[in-house]
């Protein structure tokens, strides 16, 4: 007998992360069960949907596993996440019911990993101030304006040695960077074996010429970027964020932007977007991007082919691909 999956995901949601191959396939080992209606799967709908589900796959906009709902779903054993954080969709009943929860979120780190080693590429040749020069009729090595440099040979300091940073770690060998890393669960030793050098965030904003911040959005790494480590960085210095807004001061950091000796390209800001009238917009020396290094596009189809291979293993007795235990929380975005 087929075991029973749900899929509590919006129809819009769906078509970004599920190929419909990817459901027939499904069907060829379980039944499916989708929302009938096209928004987010609430209340009664979600309850009557995962009813009689042997495991369920969430997504964007997906309803929590709260105690209330899984005790309307008794024989769900497994939740396979097509995004990220799964922290918006477990609960203490989840975990006390013993079921397993897996992530897609493996994915989605390569490519935030990949954007974030691509702007330092691009922020070291200095092509954000370079591109408007050039497109009003000036070339480089005009006066005042700093000129392009190379990631090879420089120093990059990774804060934060997660999903992302790990990834961005095993880029960085081939360009040539010397690496600093910060983290407070990372001793000397593991970080050697990483390929970079343990050092405290402090020292790592004073002698990085490039910052990536990988941190997860936590009470301790909130406004981690404050004045005095800005103010630390070298001239000519890059400072890259695509974890969290919240790692940073924005107040702070576009006062030290204004002062035309570091550059920042920023992903993700808090809150998102920017507002109108964020002092962030028309700020010199910023990029800005509207957080999608992440899984966007075609990108976004692996993720449900991840969760959906997730569940796939689990019905047929092999272990998880990206398990996630009640005590990764604390550490995870």
């Amino acid at each position: 007998m087929k075991p029973i999956v749900a899929i509590p995901i919006s129809e819009g949601t769906r078509a970004q992360v599920l190929d419909p191959a990817t459901i027939d396939s499904m069907r060829g080992w379980a039944d499916v069960v989708l929302p009938k209606g096209p928004g987010d799967v609430k209340g009664a709908e979600a309850e009557a949907l995962l009813a009689g589900a042997d495991g369920v796959m969430t997504g964007w906009g997906s309803p929590a596993l709260t105690a209330e709902l899984l005790a309307k779903a008794p024989r769900i054993r497994i939740l396979a996440h097509s995004a990220g954080t799964v922290k918006p969709f477990v609960s203490d009943a989840l975990w006390a019911r013993g079921i397993t929860v897996t992530t897609a979120s493996p994915v989605i780190a390569v490519a935030v990993a990949q954007f974030a080693v691509a702007m330092m590429i691009m922020g070291r040749k200095n092509v954000f101030e370079l591109s408007p020069q050039v497109a009003a009729g000036g070339w480089w090595g005009l006066k005042g304006h700093r000129g392009p440099d190379e990631l090879r040979g420089s120093t990059v300091g990774i804060v934060g040695a997660g999903a992302v940073g790990r990834e961005v770690l095993k880029l960085l060998p081939v360009f040539g960077a010397r690496v600093l890393l910060s983290d407070p669960f990372v001793d000397a030793a593991a970080a050697k074996a990483l390929g970079a050098e343990k050092v405290e965030l402090d020292e790592l904003f004073s002698r990085a010429d490039v910052v990536s911040l990988h941190a997860p959005p936590l009470p301790a790494t909130t406004h981690i970027v404050n004045a005095a480590r800005l103010a630390s960085m070298r001239d000519g210095a890059l400072l890259v964020n695509t974890a969290r807004g919240l790692l940073i001061d924005e107040a702070a950091l576009v006062a030290e932007l204004k002062r035309r000796r570091i550059w920042a390209i920023l992903d993700v800001t808090d809150p998102e977007p920017p507002q109108p009238g964020s002092i962030l917009l028309g700020c010199p020396n910023l990029t800005l991007t509207p957080h999608i290094a992440g899984s966007v596009g075609r990108g976004r189809l692996e993720l449900g082919a991840t969760a959906a291979e997730e569940l796939r293993r689990f019905f047929a007795g092999e272990p998880p691909l990206h398990p996630v235990r009640r005590e990764d929380l604390a550490k995870m975005a």
